[in-house]
């Protein structure tokens, strides 16, 4: 009989999702690497702030995810 595997973490989504108490998963901008020069201060600012991921793809996140599932 073929034994159980365990639930791990996928370090690659650990780093980029953070899943808040209240189960919202929040990601950061895309586009601020670099490319900057042209991007207002107001622009790069927004970047930098968390954004909730949509309700399509947060079963997505919380899957590869599986000892950060609050709320």
């Amino acid at each position: 009989m073929p034994r159980w595997k365990s639930a791990k973490t996928k370090k690659a989504a650990a780093k980029r999702f953070k899943i808040t108490a209240t189960g919202k998963v929040m990601r950061y901008g895309a586009g601020k690497r670099h490319l900057n020069a042209h991007k207002s201060s107001k622009h790069k600012r927004r970047l930098g702030q968390t954004k909730a991921v949509s309700e399509t793809h947060k079963h997505h996140i919380t899957d590869v995810m599986p000892f950060s599932h609050r709320g």
